[in-house]
């Protein structure tokens, strides 16, 4: 073992670290280490056992840096976890269940336990359901409190039944902005005996945006809920050492660029670029004059082009915005000082970092720009966004007239394709970012003098991502104008980007539906997928908060906003976004005089106290295991360890006569698997729900309802634009049943099949489970009876999920996909090679048996990627696993 544990002192404080300088007497010189990785090495540094961790695999980050790459496998462990509540629900739901099966199998549930400081921040339960007056904040709030009360409720006994687990309640910010601004320290502290250690802020979230934090330099991902519930419980993640893209930075953004506008061209880049299961680094003199909030508005949207994470580096821009940001004055000397001493620091003279491979952006090539229609890698110039509009119209539309229009009741006005009839100010990606929301009230203020005005088919919303924003608007004058353009506030979390929008107004949404019209949606969101904003809008662009204003003006995708006028002043003359639009200097100028510590400090005085209704939640029983309510539908005992035994099996068995559940094709979303947002009336989820006496109006969302297993199995494949290649292009979550061929839904189809014993596979293309860390969508497929996915390429989490469940992903080799098989669904599939011994990245061979009896043999790359990802398999998912371990360290169960 490395004797590196060493003291630093930092003012009048000490505290031991273990020193990269000291490993490097060992190991050789690391300087030029990748400074992501050097996160990596402190870890395996402080962990090393001789057990989990070896000498072998601190050799192996040093010869990382020889070769640039690496296969080698390591146990890595993250300081803490973040939750959101869509998410963190059903995580605790699983703790919870895990309790109760540690006390059947005849363990102390004491042992499910958070091992490692656990912070859940409630902000994906608000929806836009009031907005454009003074009093939509409060009714948005009151109506939450009335749809998740028995939510509430269950993280109340969460909070109090586990250590190491706090809530912040609803109605205070955005988990990414929360942990941006209040809860990440860079440079994390624990006590070891009488010692404080240091060692660097790092996390796993329940949220693929947790990226976030890396532009604040804390090393932290997106992983599944069930993955998040297995590091909370002591379990490292397992990883293999990673390739490190590095991005170079050179010089400045240009006039009217903002930094959405950077990270949609980011995104763009790495996309083509390919950097799936990789890191990346921004590094280069371009950080000299990024800001911190731009930093972290890149690393948010890492999910989006791909990546692990997008990490920046420690440097002085990181300590002046702990400065602006309230943290203790202690805190800020001991980033500075640990960052310095363990080479951690970014020196703009000093040599760049050797990285797997680069790629490289000026920052004053970068113009103004939005993404869409559908996906967040499809940036087009804000210039050339009416065409590109245009362009992908007539696949949009269908079999509507490209010229519908349909009349509006009370409005002077037809509503036609491409008008624009949500614009919501949404999503930590932008809301983080003081200078793209000054620019926004900027916006709003120039177009009120001139007497411009929201159109009216649009339904605005401003959701900041704290209430920080809300003092800073305030400070700057910018909130009354925002108020009369009809950017009122409507709530303090995601909304509109996770596809809590709420409804279109009804005269709207009639005139949508009877004229079957693709109308818009214009966000400051990280994501626009199919389904994911509003049942009804099948057009979403992702764009700056200055232009999802100029779009509420302009009202429509229709219009060139660079060339034609948004609209008509008071002075009866045209106004165009040159007419709007501030300077650099204006927004520079308004942030320096309105963004202040004070308000960071004040804003999260007492973060976890929440409001008066909040505090009135009672947590009901508060005892080691939680009382059920069987009449419950919206918090469920999971049936995950109904009849686990206290041992795995010793082997796995071949899959024979799997029917096929479903086929699709490229880039199918975690939102195509498990939509987040609105239940339709006519789905099996809603048929569910009102036969269990609850009325449509009470449906909530599927997000909500993730802590009821009975509802997410009926939302799994149920998006609404999900397309099953079974059905010719039919939208919905819709199949066959085979061999009669029965269109049925697939939730129906999946309960005939468990009937019968019949496992199930499912077919796709490339990158199958894009987007959301959702680990529902790995649960759902696992409880629809699905043993195997077999796609071209998988998302890194999604996939990881799936082996988290016991689901096994199989990916095809070129050459054979889908389509070259010719798959109509009728097919019978067997896997077969793994009675020999599930091994990890092992082959198998698919026997594909046709409805004329051919049968034909195809290899696979099974995507079983670890050692302690096969344990996981073994025992039917990582929670099995998890608890068999900590059964094994168990005591007998004394009272619960």
């Amino acid at each position: 073992m490395l004797k590196v544990r060493r003291t630093l002192e930092v003012g009048e404080l000490s505290y031991d670290y273990f020193s990269i300088p000291e490993a490097e007497k060992e190991l050789g010189d690391l300087s030029r280490l990748p400074f992501s990785m050097k996160v990596l090495l402190e870890n395996l540094l402080r962990f090393e056992d001789d057990r989990t961790v070896k000498v072998g695999d601190l050799k192996a980050v040093a010869e990382w840096l020889r070769q640039r790459s690496s296969k080698h496998e390591i146990a890595y462990r993250p300081a803490r976890v973040l939750m959101q509540d869509f998410t963190g629900v059903p995580a605790v739901v699983d703790l919870a269940a895990m309790r109760d099966a540690m006390v059947t199998l005849g363990g102390d549930p004491k042992k499910i336990n958070p091992l490692v400081p656990v912070d859940l921040v409630i902000d994906h339960s608000v929806q836009v359901d009031a907005f454009g007056t003074p009093r939509s904040f409060e009714e948005n709030v009151a109506i939450e409190y009335e749809r998740n009360g028995e939510r509430y409720q269950f993280l109340r006994w969460g909070s109090q039944a586990f250590d190491n687990f706090r809530v912040v309640p609803p109605g205070t910010g955005i988990c990414h902005q929360v942990n941006l601004e209040h809860l990440a320290q860079v440079v994390w502290t624990a006590k070891d005996g009488n010692k404080q250690v240091a060692y660097p802020d790092t996390l796993v979230g329940t949220d693929s945006h947790t990226t976030m934090v890396n532009g604040l330099a804390v090393l932290g991902w997106g992983v599944g809920g069930i993955e998040a519930e297995a590091a909370m419980l002591g379990q490292p993640v397992s990883m293999l050492l990673p390739e490190v893209v590095g991005f170079r930075l050179t010089g400045r953004l240009p006039e009217g660029a903002t930094a959405t506008d950077l990270v949609l061209t980011v995104t763009q880049m790495l996309r083509k670029k390919g950097v799936v299961n990789k890191f990346v680094e921004f590094f280069g003199p371009g950080l000299d004059h990024l800001p911190l909030a731009d930093r972290a508005t890149i690393g948010n949207m890492a999910p989006e082009y791909g990546a692990t994470c997008g990490f920046f580096p420690v440097d002085q821009v990181t300590i002046d915005y702990l400065k602006l940001t309230g943290r203790k004055p202690e805190r800020v000397a001991l980033v500075e000082a640990y960052a310095k001493a363990q080479g951690m620091w970014r020196y703009s003279d000093a040599p760049d970092p050797v990285f797997t491979d680069a790629l490289e952006l000026d920052l004053g090539d970068v113009e103004p720009s939005m993404a869409g229609p559908k996906r967040p890698q499809d940036r087009v110039a804000l210039k050339g966004a009416k065409a590109g509009f245009q362009a992908s119209l007539p696949a949009l539309a269908g079999d509507t007239p490209l010229d519908a229009k349909e009349p509006v009741a009370g409005m002077d006005h037809a509503l036609g394709h491409g008008d624009v009839v949500i614009a919501a100010i949404t999503s930590c990606t932008n809301t983080s970012n003081p200078g793209v929301m000054i620019a926004a009230g900027l916006v709003a203020q120039k177009a009120a003098a001139l007497g411009l005005e929201r159109k009216p088919w649009v339904k605005t919303s401003l959701a900041p991502g704290s209430k920080v924003v809300t003092d800073y608007l305030d400070a700057a004058g910018l909130t009354e104008p925002l108020n009369r353009i009809g950017f009122d506030l409507v709530g303090y979390g995601c909304t509109t980007c996770i596809g809590n929008s709420g409804p279109l107004p009804d005269e709207v949404s009639g005139a949508v539906n009877e004229g079957k019209l693709v109308v818009a949606a214009v966000l400051s969101g990280n994501r626009n997928f199919e389904g994911r904003v509003h049942p009804q809008v099948k057009a979403n662009y992702l764009a700056s908060p200055p232009l999802v204003v100029a779009y509420a003006l302009a009202g429509s995708m229709q219009k060139d906003i660079t060339t034609e006028p948004l609209g008509t002043g008071k002075d009866g003359k045209p106004v165009y976004l040159k007419d709007v639009w501030p300077s650099p200097k204006e927004v520079d100028d308004a942030v320096r005089k309105a963004v202040t510590a004070d308000m960071f400090a004040s804003s999260y005085a007492d973060v976890f106290a929440g409001d008066e209704r909040w505090q009135a939640i009672g947590a009901g029983e508060t005892g080691m295991t939680y009382d059920w309510d069987d009449q419950s539908t919206y918090v469920r005992l999971p049936p995950y360890f109904e009849g686990m035994s206290a041992e795995p099996a010793r082997k796995l068995a071949d899959i024979k006569g799997a029917r096929v559940l479903g086929i699709f094709g490229d880039s199918i979303t975690t939102d195509h698997i498990s939509p987040a947002g609105n239940i339709a009336k006519t789905s099996p989820a809603a048929r569910y729900l009102l036969e269990h006496g609850v009325e449509q109006r009470d449906f909530n969302s599927y997000g909500a309802r993730r802590g009821n297993h009975e509802v997410m199995m009926r939302g799994t494949f149920a998006n609404i634009r999900i397309k099953n290649e079974m059905l010719d292009g039919k939208e919905g979550g819709y199949t066959r049943l085979m061999p009669d061929g029965a269109e049925m839904s697939i939730y129906d189809a999946a309960m005939e099949y468990q009937k019968q014993g019949t496992p199930l596979v499912i077919f796709a293309g490339q990158e199958y489970g894009t987007g959301s860390s959702r680990d529902w969508a790995a649960k759902g497929t696992n409880l629809l009876g699905v043993k195997a996915v077999v796609a071209e390429s998988f998302e890194r989490i999604h996939r990881s999920n799936l082996v988290g469940m016991g689901v096994l992903p199989l990916v095809m080799y070129p050459g054979t996909d889908r389509k070259t098989l010719k798959l109509d669904g009728s097919e019978v599939v067997d896997v077969i090679g793994l009675e020999q011994g599930l091994k990890p990245l092992m082959d198998l061979t698919l026997r594909i048996t046709r409805a004329d009896g051919s049968t034909g043999e195809h290899k696979v790359l099974c995507r079983v990627d670890t050692l302690d990802e096969v344990e996981y398999v073994m025992h039917g998912g990582i929670l099995h696993y998890v608890l068999r371990q900590l059964l094994a360290q168990s005591a007998p169960a004394g009272t619960a």
